[in-house]
């Protein structure tokens, strides 16, 4: 396998981990306002993901770095072209953090609902943005010879994308409400499971239009097999979180998102950035990776470390493994 290509699944294969792993983040955020009857339902919420969170959002953090070092050209005009978009993701991720840290430094009411309202907003906004900078990749941007972003704002807030960002969110907020089920006890427990299913039945009509819209836009066979299995995951983990199978029901959504993302990724091979106008100034592996020393020494660093990550990520879940009850908030507090 030619390095240029190696280091496109790389990418790909950290975006995969960050979409699977920060997205049931997200969904446990936005989740607050429809689960969490009083404090300690969002307390116990928000436990559990604690552990966790911080070392899920490591994985854009890899993967942003070894886009731009592997495909300088493409992290330039994603990152020049998606300015605004990130900025905002960026800022989103900034008060989701902070909200984690500092909501239960205050007792006041007052004070613990405006880091509450952070975490929503917090979830929500990458949640919507990160599907319409997928979005506008894969249907393609315009482009000059050098290879800038030659549109506008409103260019990149189109219909393709829009119903990409739509799509993301809701498929994050259903895996967020199983991860719910299945980290929780008691009536939460019960209430997170029929909020799964109603909201799995609406993210099912809305990806279904999505994976349509997307094999229209652009589509290889292989993106076509990884949209098929996408979509037959999405309908068993639903039907699975209906018969009170949490953990086939989270284990199927991860597919479900680890495929949408190959399916994305799939479809635009060769291209790491596609022309929307004219193809010639796409961007490929080819014309956007850096050169074969680089890639050499990063193939060796990846060898080395990204099994390591692995590892610690496995060992940590198994560690936090156990369900968190009211009773288990309430102790602590105490």
């Amino acid at each position: 396998m030619d390095l240029p290509v190696l280091w496109f699944a790389i990418v790909g294969l950290f975006f995969v981990g960050y979409f699977v792993l920060d997205g049931f983040d997200f969904g446990v955020g936005m989740a607050l306002p429809f689960l969490g009857k009083d404090d300690t339902d969002r307390r116990v919420m928000i436990n559990t993901i604690g552990p966790v969170w911080d070392l899920n959002e490591t994985w854009v953090i890899v993967a942003g770095a070894c886009l731009f070092a592997a495909f300088p050209e493409w992290y330039a005009t994603m990152f020049s072209g998606f300015y605004l978009a990130l900025l905002l993701i960026l800022a989103a991720l900034i008060l989701r953090g902070v909200s984690f840290e500092y909501r239960h430094q205050d007792k006041q009411r007052s004070w613990k609902r405006r880091f509450d309202l952070m975490i929503i907003v917090g979830s929500a906004v990458p949640s919507f943005l990160w599907g319409v900078a997928f979005g506008n990749v894969v249907r393609g941007i315009p482009m000059d010879s050098g290879h800038n972003y030659t549109g506008t704002l409103f260019d990149l807030l189109n219909p393709f994308a829009l119903l990409t960002g739509a799509a993301t969110l809701l498929v994050f907020f259903t895996h967020g409400v199983v991860f719910i089920a299945l980290k929780t006890e008691g009536d939460i427990r019960e209430r997170a499971k029929r909020l799964a299913t109603r909201a799995g039945i609406v993210t099912i009509v809305v990806a279904a239009v999505f994976l349509v819209a997307m094999a229209s836009v652009r589509a290889t066979p292989a993106s076509l097999v990884c949209s098929v299995v996408a979509a037959v995951a999405l309908v068993l983990a639903v039907l699975c979180n209906a018969w009170g199978r949490e953990g086939r029901a989270f284990t199927l959504m991860a597919v479900t998102i680890a495929a949408v993302v190959l399916a994305m990724f799939t479809a635009i091979f060769p291209d790491v950035m596609p022309d929307s106008v004219d193809p010639a100034n796409s961007l490929t592996v080819t014309n956007a990776s850096s050169g074969t020393y680089t890639l050499t020494v990063m193939s060796w660093v990846a060898l080395v470390f990204v099994p390591l990550v692995f590892a610690y990520q496995a060992w940590t879940y198994w560690v936090f493994r156990k369900r968190v009850s009211r009773a288990h908030v309430t102790a602590a507090a105490h």
